[in-house]
């Protein structure tokens, strides 16, 4: 698995995760934190990356869109605030959440077309 973190995430947690093993950029790495939500989902798909995003509502809504016309995206993994609030205390949650969703989803097109939810460790 690949991924791309959206602009709600800081570039810290892609730098730990790279450093992990895992395949991870953040899109402000690359210059695409200014991408319209459509635009990064296919610049991710294009690199074969799942995006994990915190706009659950924009992203559902191209992800259906695309679906419609038969398009595909490498996967949404999806985040909350309720449930993992972000701040610079907690990018050790979200690199361990994330190192466990890449390791149980270890193949590249394994989230295809698929959606899951970011949870914290138990």
């Amino acid at each position: 698995m690949r991924l791309v973190l959206d602009h709600h995430f800081s570039p810290m947690i892609a730098a730990v995760l790279r450093e992990g093993g895992h395949d991870v950029i953040a899109c402000e790495e690359r210059g695409w934190h200014t991408a319209s939500d459509e635009e990064l989902l296919a610049l991710g798909s294009g690199e074969e990356r799942a995006v994990l995003t915190n706009n659950v509502a924009d992203f559902m809504s191209v992800s259906r869109s695309w679906s419609g016309v038969g398009r595909s995206h490498f996967g949404l993994a999806f985040t909350s605030d309720a449930r993992m609030p972000r701040s610079r205390a907690s990018i050790g949650t979200f690199v361990e959440s994330i190192d466990r969703l890449m390791t149980a989803h270890s193949g590249a097109r394994e989230l295809r077309d698929q959606v899951v939810w970011l949870s914290p460790a138990p």
